[in-house]
């Protein structure tokens, strides 16, 4: 059975820990940098309040390792929007961090933290909830119902001339 609880705002720097290294995967370098700083004050403030949308489960490490540290996490939020015909109430959610430590990939831990963040989301009211995927995990939410259904467009704002 695995152990998975909501986070807590000491759980913050692990989280973030866990997202560089999804980053790190993701862009194929090393990923840390000044952003871990304001991410985990950013995570800390959300994770002491109830109403900030933010939605975040962990499984504890087992042990290995110097420190306590988390084993995986996902994290999510729940966006306001106007309401629309697939969100009645207005209500989308948005995964933007799913990790696993590579000390304890292929034991169901992403899987089982990104079920109870969306059991969680269905319990504030989301209807539809949307990721970007890396290749790798793409095959874990194809099989937990998630499937394409647009083509978004993005601009960095910092860089428009």
């Amino acid at each position: 059975m695995i152990g998975i609880r909501r986070a807590v705002p000491g759980d913050a720097a692990e989280i973030v820990r866990l997202r560089r290294i999804m980053f790190a995967a993701m862009q194929g370098g090393d990923a840390s940098g000044p952003w871990e700083r304001d991410a985990v004050r950013q995570a800390e403030a959300r994770l002491a309040d109830p109403g900030s949308g933010l939605g975040a489960f962990v499984v504890d490490g087992d042990g290995e390792g110097p420190a306590p540290h988390l084993a995986a996490c996902a994290v999510g939020r729940v966006e306001e929007r106007l309401a629309a015909p697939v969100a009645p109430a207005g209500r989308f959610g948005f995964v933007f961090n799913v990790c696993t430590d590579a000390r304890y990939r292929g034991r169901g831990l992403a899987r089982a933290t990104t079920e109870a963040l969306l059991d969680w989301f269905a319990a504030q009211g989301v209807t539809r909830v949307d990721l970007h995927a890396t290749e790798e995990a793409e095959h874990l939410y194809r099989s937990l119902g998630f499937h394409e259904h647009s083509i978004a467009l993005s601009l960095d704002v910092s860089k428009r001339a």
